[in-house]
């Protein structure tokens, strides 16, 4: 008797913390998939949305080299590709083409690159993990999931916010994802 008047006890001291765990913890999204995948995206363009925006107006037409994009033209290609990746993920005509040839000017690129990523962003409104199962026609010739195309602009916007890292540090900038958190204010005396 007295070790079931325990166990019920236990039990019953558990029973809060249960409780209060399952009120605490999210419930797991509907398309897990999709959602993770959003996820990514939203801390890569987020990152190289950061890095346009940092790098001052002068080091716009910044090459480290001749033959490699200029840091301007790095912008205006993840834009670009935010847009041809994300209509085929949904399956509508390429809305927009050709920033990178025919912006030049950081405001421009930067506000290029911000309707890019609300595009992209609005495309995954629609997505289900089903749906993102959909088989699409990649480059015209090869058969991938919806999702996958998402997957593969997620990393072509980390290859290219790693050129921009690379070209803020040759200016002395810290890009981005490398700035510290900001020290907590000083606490003060009562």
């Amino acid at each position: 008797m007295k070790n079931k008047l325990c166990t019920l006890f236990a039990g019953l001291m558990a029973l809060p913390v249960t409780l209060l765990a399952q009120l605490a913890s999210p419930a797991a999204p509907a398309n897990p998939i999709t959602a993770s995948e959003k996820g990514l995206y939203s801390f890569m363009s987020g990152a190289a949305l950061r890095a346009a925006e940092k790098m001052p107006e002068e080091n716009y037409g910044f090459k480290p080299t001749p033959e490699v994009r200029s840091f301007g033209q790095l912008v205006g290609h993840v834009a670009d590709a935010n847009y041809m990746f994300c209509s085929l993920a949904v399956g509508e005509e390429n809305p927009m083409k050709g920033i990178e040839k025919s912006k030049t000017s950081k405001a421009d690129l930067v506000a290029a690159l911000k309707d890019a990523l609300a595009y992209c962003n609005k495309s995954f409104e629609g997505m289900t993990d089903a749906k993102g199962s959909e088989i699409v026609k990649f480059m015209g010739r090869m058969d991938i999931a919806r999702l996958t195309v998402y997957s593969l602009n997620t990393a072509h916007t980390d290859e290219h916010y790693g050129n921009m890292v690379t070209y803020m540090r040759l200016k002395g900038i810290v890009p981005p994802t490398s700035e510290s958190e900001p020290a907590p204010a000083p606490k003060k005396n009562p």
